[in-house]
C-alpha cells in the first residue's frame, strides 16, 4: 500500500486487532489534556497504553491515568510510532507544527486546540448533536482529523435543536459568559493574580487578556490579547452551524468574558411562533446530557456545574412577551470539551476494521 498524506487505515502496532488502542495526549499537562485523560479513564476507553506528551517545562511530571501513574514525556516524531489515536490539547500553534507528522506516522487525530478546524479534510464534530439529529456518519476508511466542537457551540446546538421540536423559533438571542479556563492555565493564573493585586492595590498583570478581568465583565479584550474575544465568538457560531446543520436557527450571540475560573453560563432568550408552553418545553429539552433544575432548587451555576458532564438548565417565562421564554444554563466547559473529544475517538474506533490492511 503506497504512502499517503492521510492517516493509514490501521496502525501497525497490532493493538487494534486485540480491541485495544495506543493513545497519546499532546498537551497532557494543560487543563484540557488533564480532562481528556480523566474522561478516557471514566469511559473505559479501550486503550492498551496512554502516552502523556508535552513541552520541556512539564517533562517528568507524574500524572494519574485511570488507576495508574504515568509521567509526561517530550514530544518528538518517534513518540507517535504505533500510536492509534492522538488528542491535541496543546496550543493551536504547536498543533499546526506537528500534526501532519503525527498523521503520517499512522495516528487518527482528535483536535481540541481548534488549529485544524479549517483544514480541507477535517470535520468539526459533536457526537451529542449527531445523535440528536440521528446522523449516521459514513464509514471513512481514511478519515481526516476530527475537531472537537467548541463546548459553547455544543450546548447551544443541543438546546435549540430540542426547543425547535416544541414550536417554530422566530428569534434567538444568546449571551454566553466565558470562563478564563478557556485560555488554559495561564488565563487561570492571570485572573488569580489580578484578584490578589487588586486587593493589595498593586499593578495588574495583563499578559493574556490585556485588560482587567478580575471583578469585571468585558465584551472585548485589550488590543494585545490573542486571540481576541470576537474571534472566539465567531468560532462558537461557526462550530454551531457546522454541527447543527442548515435547519437550526442561527442565534444572535454575544460572548462576555466573566471573572470566573471554570464553567460556561448561558442566558438564552427564545421567541416562538406561538405562546410559550413551559411544561412542553421542559419535556422536549430534558433528556440525555441535560438536567432540568426545578425552580425550588438551587439555580444552575458554573459552580454547581463543575465536574458534571450534563448541562444544567432552568426555564423562566418572559412576563412581557407570552411567546418568549428564557433559558438559563450552566455547563463545565472543560468536561464537555473532553467528552466530545473522547466520543469522537470512540466513533472513529468503532469504524476502524480489525486487522492490518495489506
Amino acid at each position: 500500500m503506497s504512502s499517503s498524506s492521510k492517516m493509514p487505515l490501521i496502525a501497525s502496532s497490532g493493538s487494534s486487532r486485540s480491541g485495544l488502542y495506543r493513545v497519546a495526549i499532546v498537551g497532557a499537562s494543560t487543563l484540557k489534556g488533564k480532562e481528556v485523560a480523566e474522561v478516557l479513564a471514566d469511559r473505559s476507553f479501550p486503550s492498551l497504553d496512554v502516552k502523556l506528551l508535552d513541552d520541556d517545562e512539564s517533562l517528568g511530571q507524574l500524572k494519574p491515568v485511570g488507576d495508574e501513574i504515568s509521567f509526561i514525556q517530550g514530544v518528538n516524531s518517534e513518540q507517535f510510532d504505533k500510536i492509534d489515536f492522538t488528542f491535541f490539547a496543546a496550543s493551536s500553534e504547536f498543533t499546526r507544527s506537528i500534526w501532519k507528522r503525527v498523521r503520517a506516522a499512522g495516528s487518527a487525530i482528535v483536535d481540541l486546540s481548534y488549529a485544524l478546524e479549517d483544514e480541507p479534510d477535517a470535520l468539526v464534530r459533536s457526537p451529542w448533536i449527531e445523535r440528536q439529529l440521528a446522523l449516521a456518519r459514513p464509514l471513512d476508511l481514511q478519515p481526516g482529523p476530527s475537531v472537537a466542537a467548541h463546548p459553547a457551540s455544543v450546548v447551544l446546538a443541543l438546546l435549540l435543536l430540542r426547543a425547535q421540536r416544541a414550536a417554530k423559533l422566530l428569534r434567538v438571542t444568546a449571551t454566553v459568559f466565558e470562563p478564563v479556563s478557556e485560555h488554559g492555565q495561564k488565563g487561570m493564573d492571570e485572573l488569580h493574580e489580578q484578584t490578589v493585586n487588586l486587593l493589595s492595590f498593586q499593578q495588574l498583570p495583563k499578559n493574556i487578556f490585556d485588560t482587567q478581568v478580575a471583578f469585571n465583565m468585558v465584551s472585548r479584550y485589550g488590543e494585545q490579547s490573542v486571540p481576541p474575544l470576537a474571534t472566539i465568538e465567531k468560532r462558537v457560531l461557526k462550530h454551531y452551524q457546522r454541527i447543527g446543520g442548515k435547519n437550526v436557527v442561527l442565534p444572535s450571540l454575544l460572548l462576555v468574558q466573566a471573572p470566573i475560573f471554570h464553567g460556561h453560563a448561558f442566558a438564552i432568550h427564545i421567541e416562538m411562533e406561538q405562546p410559550a408552553d413551559i411544561a412542553e418545553l421542559t419535556e422536549v429539552l430534558s433528556g440525555d446530557h441535560v438536567t432540568i433544575v426545578p425552580g425550588a432548587e438551587e439555580a444552575p451555576s458554573n459552580v454547581n456545574a463543575a465536574g458534571q458532564g450534563d448541562i444544567l438548565l432552568s426555564l423562566l417565562a418572559d412576563a412581557n412577551h407570552p411567546n418568549s421564554v428564557w433559558l438559563w444554563a450552566a455547563s463545565d466547559n472543560l468536561r464537555i470539551a473532553a467528552i466530545t473529544a473522547v466520543e469522537c475517538a470512540e466513533a472513529m474506533a468503532a469504524s476502524r476494521p480489525r486487522g492490518k490492511i495489506q
